[in-house]
């Protein structure tokens, strides 16, 4: 059993920066492949960024030079740094965490355990 609890979400102004935080409880951290999801009213839950165990990233072209993912194990801790925020990425963000993904990073369905969720409001 894995607990993922989000926390660093607010209200921010268009090309602003934020900083999102993850942190895990209960298994291994390290064992993990951990990624960010985000979804907006209406929509499906989206890929924003991954980060496997050995450290290796992926993000998706939304996001891509913007965004940037990190962990720190001893902290059992996912990280996701948001800058020149746009209103587009206005969401609820969600925490996952996977035994083993592949190369699907972007497959909601192969993660095993997810946090609450954090809301980023961005405005124009």
């Amino acid at each position: 059993q894995v607990q993922l609890v989000e926390s660093g979400g607010r209200l921010v102004q268009a090309g602003g920066s934020l900083r999102l935080s993850c942190v895990a409880s209960g298994r291994t951290f390290s064992d993990y492949s951990m990624g960010w999801f985000r979804q907006a009213p209406g929509t499906e839950r989206e890929f924003v960024a991954g980060i496997r165990w050995t450290g290796t990233t992926n993000y998706a072209d939304s996001v891509r030079g913007r965004f940037t993912i990190s962990r720190d194990n001893a902290k059992n801790t996912v990280y996701l740094q948001m800058n020149s925020l746009k209103p587009e990425d206005t969401a609820v963000y969600y925490c996952g965490a996977s035994r083993g993904y592949g190369s699907s990073w972007h497959e909601v369905s192969l993660y095993d355990y997810w946090g609450q969720g954090t809301q980023v409001t961005v405005s124009s």
